[in-house]
């Protein structure tokens, strides 16, 4: 029932924009002012955001580690499982971010038909997420043809590797295919496996059908129903430069998956995605494991009266005699 909701959302809003496309009138809307408005909802969400985490209090080292910390000289430490140094954290943060380490190592629980609790590596979710991320940034370097003039080269040397299969014209990105396989078996965990689907909202489910939305939309304009690209160029470089004009030619199904893209960034700050800023700001992550070097204060901490051991010496100091206790103060 969840992904059914999230589905009618997308359609809704899919239908929406292609009647609106086919009205003169309202393709300024689509193409000029939703993407600026939802620009703006974007940053100024993500700042808010990364302002809040920011202020959040940290009273305590709360690094997670899966290996042995710096400790006796005879003892072999893990450096990247148990940062010491503000380099070892870059490191592992890099590694979390870039090949995600932490789901490469994630388990899932399961009982054996014998009833036995069975610990068993879920890497097929890691290589979905990994392949949807990484699939997702080539795909959004790729569009910085339509952005920037004069191209830069690395995003020719990123599009000829991308389409280095050249099976038809025009050519066959390979990250198109990559990244719909791995929405759709991130859909497909969450529709399929009992658990997941019991802990899904539908939030969940909308992040999924937008981008599987936006990455149809995207594949049927390249493979199926060609758009000007000349004039897709025109509006993207107007709308950078602020000097935003809409040129004829640009077909429907464009304002469609600009429309998508649109939604897709103004929903960003309030929805899961939003992890891509937080995973940089999580203190388990990103705090160097020298708890036993460095005494870490809270900086929160109010000042209260506190009554020393020297005090309470002091004030029971004929009786720790009399009983033959040692002092500290003689």
């Amino acid at each position: 029932m969840r992904a059914f909701q999230a589905l009618v959302i997308v359609a809704v809003l899919s239908g929406a924009a292609t009647l609106a496309a086919g009205v003169t009138a309202m393709r300024p809307v689509l193409g000029i002012v939703l993407p600026y408005l939802a620009l703006a909802v974007f940053l100024a969400g993500m700042v808010a955001r990364v302002v809040w985490w920011a202020r959040s209090p940290v009273p305590f080292k709360i690094t997670t580690v899966c290996g042995q910390q710096r400790s006796l000289p005879f003892l072999r430490r893990q450096p990247l499982e148990s940062p010491f140094t503000g380099w070892q954290v870059v490191g592992r943060m890099a590694l979390e971010i870039l090949l995600f380490r932490s789901l490469f190592r994630n388990t899932r629980t399961e009982l054996t038909p014998r009833k036995n609790l069975a610990y068993q590596p879920d890497k097929l979710l890691w290589a979905g997420a990994l392949a949807f991320h990484w699939s997702f940034l080539v795909i959004i370097l790729r569009h910085l043809r339509l952005f920037l003039e004069p191209v830069p080269r690395m995003v020719g040397i990123l599009e000829s590797v991308d389409g280095f299969f050249q099976l038809a014209v025009p050519t066959f990105l390979l990250t198109d295919a990559v990244i719909v396989a791995a929405l759709l078996y991130l859909l497909a965990r969450r529709l399929f496996n009992a658990r997941v689907r019991y802990v899904s909202l539908a939030a969940d489910y909308l992040a999924l059908f937008l981008l599987l939305g936006i990455a149809g939309t995207g594949i049927a304009m390249r493979y199926f129903w060609k758009v000007d690209l000349v004039s897709v160029k025109e509006l993207a470089l107007g709308l950078v430069t602020l000097r935003p004009v809409l040129p004829e030619g640009v077909g429907a199904i464009f304002f469609v998956h600009l429309f998508l893209v649109s939604v897709l960034f103004a929903y960003f700050p309030f929805s899961k995605l939003v992890h891509m800023g937080g995973v940089f700001l999580s203190p388990t992550r990103n705090m160097a494991n020298d708890n036993r070097a460095r005494r870490h204060v809270n900086p929160w901490n109010h000042p209260v009266p506190v009554h020393t051991y020297e005090e309470w010496e002091e004030e029971f100091h004929d009786k720790l005699v009399a009983c033959g206790l040692p002092l500290d103060k003689e």
